[in-house]
């Protein structure tokens, strides 16, 4: 059994809308709160995570030894989601930091930070950990040029280390084809729109998925800098 840790968005309504998700192709559920007052995942507020650090080496500690006292799992099948402020920390801290000890994926919901801390072990890790930014056509002003300099930066960081177009177009793809706003995937609200986007986490993020997303279609589309050539590659418009 392994585990799928999410991070909430600020202020914490993730985790109180998404209690810790039922068992997903051996994969549960677990929501963490983020630890200060203010419930913001990195602290700090916007695109300043000030503690973004410490929020990240928490995460791994929980992982690592706090939570095997309390339930049995496989540190090795450990996943990760973001939504929105939870996004940017593993983003921008948590997966250049910590991903080398886990190696599997992160779904980036309606957020990404572009790494603040250099990467661990980056050829290594970038070359088998799968990672989707999940978007929509309105998203939040701050986000609309983070979440694309995000992705720039982590497949630059792939392709700085030696990593092949062929590996990083499989591993990194994004979609933002919904019109909706902020975390809206189904177009209608934010709740319903996470709570898509974790049941669809086996579809997207897992070994042999599909892809596909009820009312989106196959979410799993290559970044076309990697592959123009490709039917299926976007160029997001934010």
């Amino acid at each position: 059994m392994g585990l799928n840790v999410l991070l909430h968005g600020d202020g914490g309504q993730s985790f109180f809308d998404f209690p810790n998700q039922a068992v997903q192709q051996n994969l549960m559920g677990v929501v963490v709160l983020a630890p200060n007052e203010d419930l913001f995942w990195g602290g700090g507020s916007g695109l300043d995570r000030t503690d973004g650090v410490a929020h990240s080496a928490a995460v791994n500690k929980l992982i690592q030894d706090v939570l095997p006292q309390t339930v049995s799992f496989s540190k090795s099948n450990v996943f990760f989601t973001g939504v929105s402020g939870g996004s940017l920390t593993l983003s921008g801290f948590f997966v250049p930091q910590f991903m080398t000890q886990y190696k599997t994926g992160v779904l980036l919901n309606c957020g990404a930070l572009t790494p603040q801390v250099d990467f661990q072990d980056t050829a290594n890790t970038l070359s088998v950990t799968r990672i989707h930014y999940q978007s929509t056509q309105n998203e939040l002003a701050l986000l609309q040029p983070a979440i694309p300099e995000a992705i720039k930066a982590i497949e630059s960081a792939a392709t700085d280390a030696g990593i092949s177009t062929q590996t990083i177009s499989k591993l990194q793809t994004v979609d933002n084809s919904v019109t909706g706003g902020h975390c809206e995937f189904d177009g209608q609200d934010f709740v319903s729109g996470v709570q898509l986007m974790a049941d669809s986490f086996a579809s997207v993020m897992q070994t042999g998925g599909s892809g596909l997303v009820d009312g989106i279609g196959n979410v799993k589309q290559f970044l076309c800098a990697l592959c123009p050539s490709t039917s299926s590659c976007i160029t997001p418009v934010f």
